[in-house]
């Protein structure tokens, strides 16, 4: 019996198979509206139609200066809605179900003129150091995460994921090494997280499953560790995260704790988070070896795995990791002459 290959299910959710596209950014939006263009549509329906599973659309953001870069993505207005629509459509008719991540960068906003964050304290790189948010503001965030995932349900995406991970906004607010606010942000490192989780759940169908991504350590001096990140992660299950999709680091250049260069070197934190918690995780991470990627799923570490750099150099990824691991293959017909078990 192959993993791969096999549907998966939670909730009203449904895949036809194991295999996500993690968000990678494209920095390719045209203008500074954050609306996805040609590029965005030809680039994830290319990968529906290379059989994956779950697509999660790139980082989108809940307000314009919470962008990494003025050429990403946005969900922080109504008229954004009929582009990602469009995608979501295409992308329904090849069996493919599609998935978006709500974010905002907070201190690693590389083209806001005053970068906001949990802190004042800089990021290493970023030209402008950040401004700490205020207890108004950070409420007033929780808000724009709300409407920014009104705003995707709207779309018809199938999931909605949140980045709590790679030193981003939520990220930021739960790290001692970052967050170094005196208020009750800083007192419950987890309340920022749990009032966005709650928020978006509010505007959420109740059969539509939440994704959490999370870094499980830090890799800059003095970071946290797995018993930190999953504290956190137990807070952030019963505000009502479904799946962690489980990565680590991004959060500052890495001082002695390096992370691994070698396939599949982030699949034991799925595990200790599958373990703990409970709950179905996706594991990611140098998995692009169909053989080890099966071995994340047979061996019970994760219930997901998400193949990022992999699908970046094959839109096909998905059927050719299929077809090695099971031994058949489901082409689309016009491609059957040339997609086929050999």
């Amino acid at each position: 019996m192959s993993y791969l290959d096999q549907p998966w299910s939670l909730k009203g959710l449904t895949l036809k198979n194991r295999i996500v596209m993690p968000p990678m950014c494209q920095y390719s939006v045209d203008a500074l509206d954050g609306i996805p263009n040609d590029w965005h549509f030809v680039h994830y329906v290319s990968r529906a139609v290379g059989g994956a599973g779950l697509l999660i659309v790139e980082m989108t953001d809940v307000e314009p200066d919470g962008r990494i870069t003025s050429k990403d993505l946005g969900l922080w207005s109504d008229e954004q809605i009929p582009a990602f629509k469009r995608i979501v459509d295409e992308v329904h008719k090849y069996g493919a179900k599609i998935g978006v991540q709500i974010a905002h960068a907070g201190r690693k906003a590389e083209d806001a003129a005053q970068p906001v964050g949990a802190s004042g304290i800089p990021v290493q790189g970023i030209k402008n150091p950040p401004r700490a948010l205020s207890t108004e503001e950070v409420r007033g965030m929780v808000v724009k995460f709300k409407e920014a995932t009104r705003r995707a349900v709207e779309a018809g995406f199938d999931v909605i994921e949140l980045h709590g991970a790679h030193g981003y906004l939520i990220h930021q607010f739960h790290s001692p090494g970052i967050n170094d606010r005196a208020d009750e942000y800083g007192q419950d490192l987890s309340r920022f997280g749990v009032e966005v989780i709650q928020a978006v759940r509010s505007v959420m169908p109740d059969d539509m499953p939440l994704i959490f991504r999370i870094s499980a350590v830090e890799y800059m001096d003095g970071g946290y560790d797995l018993e930190h990140s999953l504290r956190m992660a137990h807070s952030y299950k019963e505000a009502g995260v479904d799946v962690f999709h489980v990565s680590s680091g991004g959060e500052a250049p890495a001082g002695k704790r390096k992370p691994g260069n070698h396939p599949g070197y982030q699949v034991p934190f799925a595990r200790a988070y599958r373990h703990e918690l409970g709950v179905p995780v996706i594991a990611v991470g140098i998995l692009e070896d169909p053989y080890v990627a099966e071995a994340a799923l047979a061996n019970g570490d994760a219930d997901l795995v998400a193949i990022g750099r992999g699908m970046l150099d094959d839109p096909y990824w998905a059927m050719h990791a299929i077809r090695a691991v099971a031994r058949k293959v489901e082409p689309p017909v016009q491609y059957e002459r040339g997609i086929y078990v050999r």
